[in-house]
């Protein structure tokens, strides 16, 4: 079936276009973690010479024993499959083995990205608690947003006043509204 299209024939994505992070948590054996990290940089790069891949890394813990989280992101889900199943990431992977072992694997794709806690490799939160949350967020702020910046832009010309509210609205949503809202809902959307 194909794709609706949006004005001038773009083809609208569709959920298996947008594209993937994927994070890996692993705990590495002590007196290990040069090793890793070597081994970190390594299969990054094996990862960069396949089609989509976006980058990727590695989060430190910021304690010893506690669990690296390996990240990285393809442009969508088929490019991320093909890597996974690819037989250079399973050397990769085994190579790892005698320093690190893997604890939980998360896929997040779209606003799921919003839902993320830091050290938690659960799956996102269902879709519909994601939406509300979402609202519940993004409505006050574009509120508050609009009655700031409407003042202030009402003699730019209409297509760069909508620039400058996403200029504002996108940051905070991304750095400062979701990451406390998920930790301070925590309980309600991830329950034991």
């Amino acid at each position: 079936m194909p794709h609706p299209h949006l004005p001038h024939g773009t083809p609208a994505p569709s959920p298996e276009d947008a594209s993937v992070t994927v994070t890996v948590a692993r705990k590495v054996a002590p007196g290990r973690e040069a090793d890793f990290e070597e081994w970190v940089q390594g299969i990054m790069a094996a990862g960069a010479k396949f089609p989509g891949f976006l980058g990727g890394g590695v989060l430190r813990p910021p304690h010893a024993g506690r669990e690296w989280h390996v990240v990285y992101r393809f442009a969508d889900a088929d490019k991320q499959r093909a890597w996974e199943a690819s037989a250079e990431r399973a050397a990769w992977l085994a190579r790892a083995d005698e320093f690190a072992r893997e604890t939980g694997t998360t896929h997040v794709s779209g606003l799921e990205t919003w839902f993320a806690l830091p050290g938690r490799t659960a799956p996102a939160p269902p879709k519909w608690k994601m939406a509300l949350v979402t609202f519940a967020a993004i409505y006050p702020l574009a509120l508050l947003v609009t009655v700031v910046l409407a003042p202030r832009t009402a003699a730019w010309p209409l297509l760069l006043r909508p620039v400058a509210f996403a200029g504002v609205l996108v940051p905070l949503m991304t750095w400062v509204v979701m990451p406390r809202l998920t930790r301070l809902l925590r309980r309600w959307l991830y329950p034991s």
